[in-house]
């Protein structure tokens, strides 16, 4: 995606990440490395990461594990960013892309041993059914696992509303929500963790999860961005405003969970 000018009304911090090729999610490499673990991808052969961004996780599992990845965005820009990243950490051998929705996976059922989903149901219409997709593509013994952001506690109205307008369509539930999913979920073995964020540690997870070189690379083209497009401009003001007092609602919840080896 490119944002030069205002050729529309609103430009969202999806928008503002794509352009720039940012992302991350709360936990930084410690919360993904406790997803890998839990999901016993050092076994698995072939694993899907769903919302791979700029590709970071997918490029690092596949640095870190003998197994095949691929990685699936909505954002098609967001799969150009991983396609240079996976090339230029090496590993496109291993790892491939391809744009899709969550919601329906294009991929037929019971195919990778681990589905890996970090900071996306938020953004999700149908959290539910993305799941259910996600379990789809899970072969039966294989693990699924999520980052997911939450309230920890309920925030005041104004704050959900202003949360709301500055990211877009995002709706962050309070954890009891997924607690109440994943109980539903028909997931074996299942394990959910709720964790409180820093702010301080936050940014120095960001910088380490897309690395210094990369986070270089970034700023630059923000600024490029803050000059070059009023719109983008008044994006980007809007989320630096984001109130101190609102990291301490937030926090976010890992979640795994094993397909019974007789689903089909």
């Amino acid at each position: 995606m490119t944002i030069t000018q205002d050729t529309r009304p609103d430009v969202s911090y999806l928008d503002i990440q794509a352009a720039v090729g940012i992302t991350k999610h709360m936990g930084g490499f410690q919360a993904t490395d406790e997803l890998l673990s839990l999901c016993h991808i050092g076994q698995a052969q072939e694993v899907l990461n769903v919302g791979c961004g700029i590709g970071v996780g997918p490029a690092y599992i596949a640095r870190t594990y003998p197994c095949r990845v691929v990685g699936v965005d909505i954002s098609e820009q967001m799969i150009a960013w991983s396609r240079q990243r996976a090339r230029e950490e090496k590993v496109d051998d291993r790892v491939k892309f391809q744009a899709a929705d969550v919601q329906d996976l294009p991929f037929e059922s019971n195919r990778f041993d681990a589905v890996l989903v970090e900071s996306v149901l938020a953004f999700v219409e149908d959290r539910q059914r993305a799941l259910r997709e996600c379990i789809r593509v899970l072969k039966p013994g294989g693990y699924v696992g999520l980052n997911e952001t939450i309230w920890l506690t309920p925030p005041p109205p104004e704050m959900v509303r202003r949360t709301r307008a500055i990211v877009g369509p995002l709706d962050v539930p309070l954890k009891e929500t997924w607690e109440a999913i994943w109980a539903g979920s028909g997931l074996e073995e299942r394990v959910l963790s709720c964790h409180s964020v820093e702010g301080r540690s936050e940014i120095r997870d960001r910088i380490q999860w897309v690395g210094w070189r990369w986070a270089l690379r970034g700023f630059y083209r923000l600024a490029r961005l803050y000059l070059s497009s009023p719109a983008a401009r008044q994006s980007i003001k809007d989320q630096m405003s984001t109130p101190p007092e609102a990291i301490e609602y937030f926090g976010f919840m890992l979640l795994t969970g094993r397909k019974a080896a007789s689903a089909t």
